[in-house]
């Protein structure tokens, strides 16, 4: 076997994408090809490299250039979907979305509408609370079927004076298999701001603070 530097000739079949001289460096398609020509102008021509080493070879320098083609098609591919993703964010901005919530701020001098989510046919309620934890209203639903049920807070307490608006806290409630569980509600809130960057784009929504875009169900006028 013909060596180069003291490396075998066959050294490129065991030489990984990253080299370790100086630290660790990128060995791209270039230094590949380099390495490649330098192994064969050095081979002993008494032992020269077989077709089928030399084949293998060849194959991994396509190999590292269809990874470099791959990386910047993939590169290419995310920006365009991040650039869409801040384009449909931006839009938000100023309009209400529905999210996954116990909590939203409630114009009071209107009816607030929001839902819930029923794995079973029951009775259902809700129970609002203000800022200091104190329980203001209960909005009961009776029996419901399965699946997400609807409900409307007139912003009234229990004596049927209007509150004032600001942020409340909503807890629905449905008895079954002998307890009452709690259910999840989905309370519509305004989108303040959206902050760009990171692994996933957020909203700042008011009353609420930062909350994932893939959290949003469903959007508003």
């Amino acid at each position: 076997m013909s060596t180069v530097g003291g490396v075998s000739a066959s050294g490129l079949d065991q030489y990984q994408i990253k080299a370790e001289t100086g630290g660790k460096k990128e060995l791209g398609k270039n230094e590949f090809l380099n390495l490649l020509v330098a192994q064969l102008n050095n081979q002993n021509p008494l032992e020269p490299q077989g077709n089928g080493e030399f084949i293998a070879q060849l194959a991994q320098f396509s190999q590292v250039e269809g990874i470099e083609k791959l990386n910047t098609s993939m590169g290419s591919l995310v920006s365009g979907y991040q650039s869409s993703q801040a384009l449909q964010a931006s839009s938000l901005v100023g309009r209400k979305v529905i999210v996954p919530t116990d909590k939203a701020v409630v114009d009071t001098s209107e009816s607030f509408k929001a839902s819930l989510v029923l794995p079973v046919s029951s009775n259902v309620y809700v129970n609002v609370y203000d800022t200091a934890g104190s329980v203001v209203s209960r909005v009961n639903l009776g029996e419901q079927q399965a699946g997400n049920v609807s409900f409307i807070w007139d912003g009234k307490d229990s004596s049927g004076n209007l509150m004032p608006p600001g942020t409340y806290k909503f807890e629905a409630q449905a008895t079954y298999d002998g307890e009452a569980k709690g259910l999840y509600t989905m309370l519509p809130a305004n989108v303040d701001s959206v902050v760009l960057g990171g692994s996933e784009l957020m909203l700042n929504l008011a009353g609420l603070g930062s909350v994932p875009l893939s959290q949003v169900q469903v959007i508003g006028q």
